[in-house]
């Protein structure tokens, strides 16, 4: 299968830097893929899990000084595949713990562990590959492309951002 790296982003390891990365990757699906709205909002929040697992498995190994969530967007005839890579301890998502059905009372008590799942049914293909250091999760979504085949890559790093400004109008 051909593809293509489209971006590369890397972002800090902090939580007001996933709208950004959310942006950037629904940006690239709906100019670049032919996707309905709501497929784009259901990579938009899959990314977001990703990226605040990401950031929590950085913020574990180094509380001070972690590494940036790596980002990557790739596209293929047929698919558009987005990988969020972290530097963290990793982990195996066979063994995680899953919630009780929803029809059970104790699931309220249940306030962590849903992300993995949730990925899983929000795009067509998800995979979590362990590496020497951190976790690559791998999301692809199935469309074919808008217009052509533009391939051009690019590159941001936001990894040198120490805190975003606050809005303008926003209190």
């Amino acid at each position: 299968m051909h593809r293509a790296l489209v971006l590369e982003l890397d972002v800090p390891s902090s939580p007001e830097y996933i709208a950004i990365v959310r942006l950037v990757v629904a940006s690239v699906a709906s100019a670049r893929r032919a996707l309905a709205d709501e497929r784009i909002d259901d990579l938009k929040l899959a990314v977001s899990e990703a990226c605040t697992n990401a950031i929590e498995a950085n913020l574990a190994v180094r509380p001070g000084s972690p590494a940036p969530v790596h980002v990557e967007i790739w596209e293929g005839p047929d698919r558009l595949e987005v990988s969020i890579e972290d530097s963290g301890p990793g982990f195996d998502p066979d063994t995680l713990e899953f919630p009780p059905p929803i029809t059970d009372p104790t699931r309220l008590n249940f306030e962590r562990g849903l992300g993995v799942p949730l990925i899983r049914t929000l795009v067509d293909n998800a995979s979590f590959v362990r590496k020497e250091r951190g976790t690559s999760v791998r999301m692809t979504v199935f469309g074919g492309p808008l217009d052509g085949d533009d391939t051009g890559a690019i590159y941001m790093d936001l990894s040198s951002i120490s805190q975003l400004p606050p809005l303008s109008g926003q209190g």
